[in-house]
């Protein structure tokens, strides 16, 4: 019962359920990625929004850029914070642009997703990334 409310930090709990909260968020907007990528690539006429005035292909290209190759990326723990800086821009034009007029439960999901991708964008990969694979080698050598 102690551990229940023990407010100390864990750092194998913490690597591990940010492992769990990057690979999940990426698999989930993976999912909304990926139809984006086969419209961009459908070659014939697709639906897609312009909500910040750059066109309708450079829009459709960005998104399916932060929902694929970003997401894909986060899912790795490779280039993580990087990566989640498109993927936050993407969620925040989705939440506050596209979907401003909208009720509140057809929005909240990309506010879940924006607050996903912040966190990860503050608190990094975790252990159970490329990220720290790569960068260990590093930090041996330095």
């Amino acid at each position: 019962m102690g551990k229940t409310y023990s407010t100390n930090l864990n750092l194998p709990s913490i690597d591990a359920a940010l492992f769990i909260l990057r690979v999940g968020a990426a698999a989930l907007i993976l999912v909304h990625g990926i139809p984006k990528l086969l419209m961009l690539f459908g070659g014939g006429e697709f639906q897609f929004g312009d909500p910040i005035g750059l066109g309708v292909e450079i829009s459709l290209t960005l998104s399916v850029f932060a929902e694929v190759i970003c997401a894909v990326l986060l899912g790795l723990g490779l280039a993580t914070r990087l990566a989640a800086i498109p993927l936050i821009i993407n969620m925040a034009v989705a939440f506050f642009i596209v979907h401003a007029q909208d009720p509140f439960q057809t929005k909240e999901l990309a506010l879940v997703f924006l607050l996903i991708f912040i966190t990860l964008l503050i608190t990094g990969s975790g252990k159970y990334s490329l990220d720290h694979y790569l960068l260990k080698g590093k930090k041996k050598t330095n």
